[in-house]
């Protein structure tokens, strides 16, 4: 891949494992307010931060696997096409808008990524179809040849990556992206967030567990959303 974004994948049985610069382990975004933190992972992947590229990868490596292998690719074929999806990403990331992604009501970078992964698949199919068939051939290979149709009257009846699969991939992007930041969080913190939010306790028991005032724990919770939200600006469409 150019820019010295090296995208590996290795396939054991259905799961994929993305190494991205494989020789740095993922870096953590700094805690100090410098421009990292305030700005939004796609800004930081257009200004061609490794760091950024490494998250990235992170967060839809293994939503575009599923969606090859949904496409009926096998495993060996969906890591080679994986490769090829974000190589594309990496060369167009900086024409991406918003307002002009396709196949979904905000216009999101998954909807965007879909379409390159869409195509990607397409690609794929043609070139097989392209390639001479041994006498006989096996039903693996017709179905190889069956490339899916972007002009069908209803195409969420054929597409693998149909919208609810997009919304699916919005709500693991999110569960993930929670991962990730939470390293920028202290302990105390990041549980007042977690028990209110996810545990749905409420703010004055959580205050009382943790040995906190409630307007703190109610603090709490707004800054991890709010770092979560600005992490994930203009990817996702929840």
């Amino acid at each position: 891949m150019k820019g010295g974004h090296c995208v590996r994948w290795f396939v054991t049985r259905t799961d994929p494992v993305c190494i991205v610069n494989s020789s740095s382990p993922l870096q953590r975004l700094p805690t100090n307010g410098s421009d990292s933190i305030s700005s939004t992972l796609l800004q930081r992947v257009r200004a061609k931060r490794p760091e950024a590229w490494e998250r990235l990868v992170d967060l839809y490596g293994k939503s575009v696997y599923r969606w090859c292998r949904r496409a009926g690719l096998g495993p060996s074929d969906s890591a080679d096409v994986v490769q090829e999806v974000f190589a594309a990403v990496a060369r167009c990331v900086a024409d991406f808008r918003r307002d002009r992604a396709s196949n979904h009501p905000t216009g999101s970078f998954t909807a965007w990524l879909a379409t390159i992964a869409r195509n990607k698949i397409r690609d794929h199919y043609r070139r097989q179809k392209d390639r001479p068939r041994a006498a006989g051939g096996t039903a693996a290979q017709q179905q190889f040849l069956e490339v899916p149709n972007p002009e069908a009257a209803n195409p969420e009846e054929s597409d693998p990556i149909d919208r609810s699969e997009l919304e699916q991939t919005d709500r693991l992007l999110s569960r993930r992206g929670l991962q990730l930041v939470r390293a920028e969080f202290e302990n105390r913190t990041w549980e007042a967030f977690w028990r209110t939010t996810v545990d749905a306790h409420t703010p004055t028991d959580v205050a009382d567990e943790l040995g906190m005032s409630v307007a703190a724990v109610y603090k709490a919770k707004s800054r991890v959303l709010r770092r979560l939200r600005q992490e994930l600006d203009g990817l996702t469409g929840l």
